[in-house]
């Protein structure tokens, strides 16, 4: 496969997974101790990575969870956050300014502080009351943070007696990350088409909808936008018809993201809608993906995982036509803002 280091890319997924049991530890001490709710508030693209497993809380849990954004929590406050509540942060550099606000934020109310880093000795890490690392950087950091945060959803309902199925569960967790690699291996080749067929267009539109969602989301603004600097508009599937169909053109670019949980529907539809517009309908569908050893119930909750491991396939591809690194910025931590 080009540009990628497999071993790195499985032994980063691997300690992931891992690190379930001692999250299931973490949260079960947690909620004994007294906590009657959770925030997700995480700073920047990581927060997209957050949401799939609130959706999925807020669908199977009667457990208050709250989503807000890390900025505007530490600006407009929230009456739900104090001495009851763990607030959850993750970080790839462990130094986010927005993500160490909150952190004091938190502590500031008499809340417990949980984080999830990449990188080692840092203040997330430190000023936190629990913290889990594990070393990831941008070509990992989406399928880590997913699986981290999968892994406290299940944790709570396990804690909950909700119905989590952990044992059964982590089971099958235990081996994605071999099939994470596989995904990459059989999309390596379309990415590469993909990537030369859009290297030009400037304009796309993203959808998805259901746990997806996210994941298009975040691949449009903080991959096409950030690091390639692609003008797009990511929208979701059912917004996709109250506004956004109106821009469907012969030429205009749509990336469909296809999910197996119930987003799908709305998916479709817009799959069928586009051909009767647009020559440029683009779909890439987790379904697509064989996964050995993973049943359905458990295929819709890592189906973003797939579509993040399979899109760096294409992230790699489109650095290397469009010859402009990942890396590259003009203004993000590069200018005062």
């Amino acid at each position: 496969m080009h540009n990628i280091s497999e071993g790195h890319h499985l032994a980063v997924q691997t300690a992931a997974v891992n690190l379930a049991e001692p999250i299931r530890e973490a949260i079960r001490s947690e909620l004994q101790r007294g906590v009657k709710n959770v925030f997700f508030a995480s700073a920047g693209g990581v927060a997209f990575l957050s949401l799939p497993a609130v959706k999925f809380l807020h669908e199977r849990s009667s457990f208050p969870v709250f989503a807000p954004r890390a900025a505007e929590l530490v600006e407009n406050g929230n009456v739900n956050l104090g001495k009851d509540s763990l607030v959850i942060l993750t970080s790839v550099s462990g130094t986010t300014s927005e993500a160490i606000a909150v952190l004091e934020y938190a502590k500031f109310h008499g809340a417990r502080v949980l984080t999830l880093v990449g990188t080692a000795g840092t203040p997330l890490q430190q000023r936190a009351d629990i913290s889990f690392f594990n070393e990831t950087a941008d070509d990992t950091s989406s399928e880590n943070f997913l699986i981290q945060t999968l892994l406290i959803a299940l944790a709570i309902l396990d804690a909950r007696d909700e119905n989590a199925d952990w044992d059964n569960t982590l089971r099958q967790l235990q081996t994605l990350p071999a099939l994470l690699i596989e995904a990459k291996r059989s999309f390596d080749p379309r990415a590469a088409e993909l990537a030369s067929e859009i290297k030009d267009e400037q304009n796309h539109i993203v959808t998805s909808a259901g746990n997806t969602w996210f994941e298009a989301w975040y691949y449009g603004m903080c991959i096409l936008e950030e690091m390639q600097w692609i003008w797009t508009r990511p929208v979701h599937a059912s917004d996709f018809f109250h506004g956004t169909l109106e821009l469907v053109e012969e030429n205009v670019s749509v990336l469909l993201l296809k999910g197996e949980d119930g987003g799908r529907e709305l998916e479709e539809r817009v799959e069928a809608f586009v051909p009767r517009y647009s020559k440029k309908l683009r779909v890439i569908d987790s379904q697509d993906f064989a996964l050995p050893g993973i049943e359905p119930v458990t295929r819709a909750l890592v189906a973003p995982i797939v579509l993040a491991t399979v899109l760096e396939r294409l992230s790699v591809h489109l650095e290397t036509v469009r010859e402009h690194p990942l890396t590259t910025r003009r203004y993000y931590k590069r200018v005062e803002y």
